[in-house]
């Protein structure tokens, strides 16, 4: 057990059995009457945000969440597997606990999936990843870099929006966090 004095960002605790990670936290000593904590906390599992404040002092539960590196290897039907890069074991994890990082997870790519009590929570891509294009319109000329987008399918199946002169077989730097290009990648 902890106390409220032990919140962190990134920390996560148990609340009525579920796990929240701290986003945002202040401790407030107004003038008048006792001291509190105002937190923004993320439900791991559904990703929902909320705001909670607790009394200075009061005692809470911390979960251990263990995030480790894995490899991902392959797809196995609704599931995905990766290899801890450590000590060679497989996991498999849920679609449900994958969500959208699907969109940006190449075979043998480095993931780091984070785990309470042996269960998968979640996985956390790199900040940016490097796919291939493989559909989007031929550009006309005339196209020039500065000015409008055109939707191009990357090799992993995600669909997003880059410049109006890239071509089929480019390849291109995608940020994982919001899908947008950043950037064409020279080999």
């Amino acid at each position: 057990m902890a106390t409220t004095n032990d919140i962190k960002n990134g920390t996560v605790l148990r609340i009525d059995g579920q796990l929240w990670s701290i986003i945002e936290f202040q401790h407030v000593k107004p003038g008048k009457g006792g001291a509190f904590v105002r937190t923004k906390m993320k439900n791991v599992v559904s990703g929902k945000t909320v705001d909670k404040t607790f009394n200075a002092g009061l005692k809470i539960e911390t979960a251990n969440v263990d995030r480790r590196d894995f490899q991902y290897l392959y797809m196995d039907g609704d599931d995905y597997v990766f290899m801890d890069t450590a000590t060679y074991d497989q996991i498999t994890v849920p679609a449900a606990t994958v969500g959208d990082a699907k969109d940006y997870m190449l075979e043998g790519m480095n993931i780091m999936v984070a785990s309470n009590e042996g269960t998968p929570l979640y996985v956390e891509l790199p900040s940016s990843v490097v796919l291939e294009i493989t559909y989007t319109e031929p550009g006309l000329q005339g196209d020039r870099s500065t000015g409008g987008t055109k939707p191009a399918t990357v090799e992993t199946g995600a669909e997003i929006q880059v410049p109006l002169f890239l071509e089929q077989g480019t390849k291109v730097k995608v940020d994982t966090r919001d899908g947008s290009y950043l950037g064409r990648v020279n080999d």
